[in-house]
């Protein structure tokens, strides 16, 4: 398999590389930041007998998926799978939020995926290949203060829909994930803390933070392979059952744990 990964620098963009590395794909890594990350990401792949490809560019700029797909496809001979995992966060009110801020958010988290689609699609539909969005929780459950990112995790979310309809004459599948409460670079000053984190951890039906190699990358790798070939335009929440748990939080419901046994 030869896979397009964006973000694929840390946190789970890296875990899915090496998760399907390790799988045997060829993957062209992509990130816009933390060079030195990517390049000990390729450096582990390449260690353990696999191909990697290192690619560097800012999604913001619209010229910048065409470019992946590009340099990706000549690199890899053509391509199986995209995972269109890169993506930014900006906190603030709706009633006060930039429109630059606004605008930076859509055009990583909403207008590059679609680029990155739109110059894949050739490649995809002569393998009959896969693409995967990794979008958020945030995308199906608002939270007052997270600007635009809310929005933006949500028009992905139905942009990979439109897009699994769109294409799925073609033989392409394309599935989203949405992770809920995840440790990676981004998030480790927050569970540096351990209130923070045991607060977090409570509210998590299953009582645990998810780690990107353990908990997120296998969700990817089975979307793009053929055990989920009948699967397309689903989006997987993975939360450990967070937002769902929500009635379980109204004062005076029941706990599933004050239920004894007869």
């Amino acid at each position: 398999m030869r896979v397009l990964i964006t973000g694929a620098s840390r946190g789970i963009g890296r875990a899915v590389s090496k998760r399907l590395a390790d799988a045997g794909a060829q993957v062209a890594v992509c990130a816009s930041a933390h060079a030195d990350e990517l390049e000990s990401l390729v450096s582990e792949v390449r260690s353990a007998g696999g191909v990697a490809v290192p690619l560097i560019g800012d999604l913001q700029h619209e010229e910048t998926p065409a470019r992946f797909v590009e340099q990706a496809a000549a690199a890899l001979g053509g391509l199986d799978a995209v995972v269109g995992n890169a993506g930014i966060t900006g906190p603030g009110s709706l009633a006060t939020l930039d429109i630059a801020d606004w605008d930076r958010l859509f055009a990583v988290n909403v207008r590059a995926q679609w680029l990155l689609a739109r110059a894949a699609y050739p490649w995809l539909r002569r393998s009959r290949g896969s693409m995967v969005l990794v979008s958020s929780m945030a995308g199906v459950q608002p939270y007052a203060g997270g600007g635009a990112y809310s929005p933006s995790k949500a028009a992905q979310i139905m942009l990979a829909r439109q897009l699994a309809q769109e294409w799925a004459a073609d033989g392409i599948r394309v599935n989203c994930v949405s992770p809920g409460f995840v440790r990676t670079p981004m998030t480790q000053a927050v569970y540096d803390q351990s209130e923070l984190k045991s607060a977090r951890e409570a509210l998590v039906p299953l009582h645990r933070i998810a780690e990107a190699d353990a908990d997120m990358a296998g969700i990817v790798a089975f979307l793009l392979g053929t055990d989920a070939g009948y699967v397309t335009g689903h989006n997987l929440l993975a939360d450990g059952g967070l937002l769902d748990s929500v009635q379980s939080h109204v004062a005076g419901r029941p706990r599933s744990g004050d239920q004894k046994p007869a």
